[in-house]
Parts: structure tokens; sequence; C-alpha cells
């Protein structure tokens, strides 16, 4: 959980290789307060309790409170068209503060120094009309969010409230990492126009990849472009490493779930789909059992 697992590692070793071979990188994750959990055996039996890595390991973090980004979970999606412009408003969203805290890797012989920035979710606001009306779970709905968000790596997830708290983990790490990429990109550029020329992001495993369509969200809504220039920059800028092939390792998501915690990002990946098979319709032919495969 804290780089001993599989995919920590490989993180830890292209955070290491980068800040050897000194190219400017930046690894994102999220600030835990516990790891996977620390394991005691009890009359044979594993045993699992907290790990509680953060009380010593703070002291490797500096806070960075001014660079927080805000992140927006569930609410309603409004769509118009006005002269050939599309314009979609999100409402009645609830939103967390990702603040970030850095770690500094040093390269091994060498002057490079990859970041690494840690996502802590904290609520934006208390309700206290509601409290004071005693509907306590409302008034502090938002602030319990944010509470779960960095708990514990891998919450168990064979249940409806895990799958979305994975859901909303992987969401806020990916929005904040990408709104944090845009916000440091535009202090320097000023514009989105060379992203892909300037910027590589590469993303480790399905855990990240709500990235794509965040990004494709920041282009679309938040800056203007069509889909077509949108989309060409978004496939000039991701990469993607793939560890495994089992089924079960590659995650999915239920459309109910993802529609209602993400309603703007579910819409961007069925647009994504639709001109994916219309492009594989063309290619072969009209086979559409095969675009279907």
């Amino acid at each position: 959980g804290l780089g001993n697992g599989g995919l920590g590692r490989l993180a830890a070793c292209y955070l290491d290789g980068l800040a050897t071979c000194a190219f400017p990188a930046t690894g994102y994750s999220i600030l835990y307060e516990y790891g996977i959990f620390k394991q005691k055996i009890i009359d044979g039996w594993q045993t699992e309790l907290p790990d509680d890595w953060l009380p010593g390991g703070r002291a490797w973090l500096v806070p960075v409170p001014d660079q927080a980004i805000e992140v927006h979970f569930d609410g309603e999606i409004y769509e118009k068209w006005e002269q050939n412009y599309h314009s979609v408003n999100h409402v009645n969203y609830k939103t967390v503060n990702a603040v970030p805290y850095d770690m500094y890797v040093s390269g091994y012989d060498s002057k490079g120094v990859s970041k690494l920035r840690l996502w802590s979710a904290e609520s934006m606001s208390f309700d206290m009309n509601m409290f004071n009306q005693g509907d306590y779970a409302k008034a502090i709905g938002a602030n319990n969010i944010a509470h779960s968000l960095t708990k514990v790596l891998y919450p168990n997830d064979n249940h409806l409230e895990g799958k979305a708290l994975r859901l909303r983990q992987q969401y806020f790490m990916s929005a904040a990492s990408v709104g944090d990429i845009v916000m440091r990109h535009m202090n320097v550029y000023g514009t989105l126009e060379n992203l892909h020329e300037k910027v590589a992001i590469h993303i480790n495993d399905t855990h990240p990849t709500l990235a794509i369509p965040e990004l494709m969200r920041i282009l679309l809504d938040d800056s203007g472009y069509d889909w077509d220039k949108a989309w060409n920059i978004i496939t000039n800028t991701f990469d993607y490493t793939n560890h495994t092939v089992m089924a079960e390792a590659l995650e999915t998501w239920d459309v109910d779930l993802m529609q209602r915690i993400l309603p703007r990002i579910y819409a961007i990946i069925v647009e994504i789909n639709n001109r994916y098979c219309a492009h594989l319709m063309e290619v072969t032919g009209g086979d559409s059992e095969k675009v279907t495969r």
C-alpha cells in the first residue's frame, strides 16, 4: 500500500528513475491515512489491523494548501445547444477540496529530484442552518464523504457502499491531478493549445483512467474546445500501462453508479464509445457483430 505492493513498487521505480535521469517529473497519488493493513497472526489466523503510517510519515510531507483543487461529485447535468455551441451546467453537486502534500524523491548520483504530490480530501463547507434544524446527517454529509475518501487504501468493495467509495477515490485522485497539471500549464503558457506538446500524462493501470474523460470535460466545458480538437489533445497527451489482461483485474463499473456519482464524466464516456463504434463500423464495412465484439 505504501510502495510495497507491485503497483506501488513500480510507481516508486518510475519516480526514482526519472529523478536519476533528471527528468522534471511529478507523481500523483492519495494521502491515505491508513495503508492496506498491518498483518498480525493470532492463533494461526491472519488478523488485519490498521496500518497507521502518518504519525511518522508526515515528517516527509510539505503541505501546499494554496494549490488546492475543487472536486465535484453527484448532482445533475443540464445541456443546451445555442447557435452550434454546446453548453453544460452541472448543478447541486457536492464539493470536496483536494489539498496537496508534497514528498520529494532524490535521484541516484544525480541532481534530479522528482515530486510526489499526495492529495488529502477536506470538506469545503458545513451547513449550519441544516445542523440547527436537526438534520445532522445532511449537515455533515459532505464532511463524511471527504473524510472517508482518504481514510483507507483499497476499501472492501464487495458491497455497494465500498464500490461507490472506490469510484469516488479514483475520480478524486484523477480530477485533482489533472486539475493541478492544467493549472500549472496555464500559469506558464496561458493556453491549452500546446498542452500535448509540453505535457505527458502516464496513467498506471486502470485506477486513474478517469483522468481521460476529466481532461475532456475541462477542454469541452471549461475551455470551449470542440470535440475533435479536444480529442486530438487528449490522444497526444496520455500514455497507459496495463499490468495484466486478467478479467478480474480490469475494472468495470455499474452504469447507474457512474451516472449518479459522476454524471458529466458518464456522458463523456458514452460519447467516446459512440464515436469509437461509429469509426469501427466504417473500417469494418458495417460489420456490427465485429464492432460489438
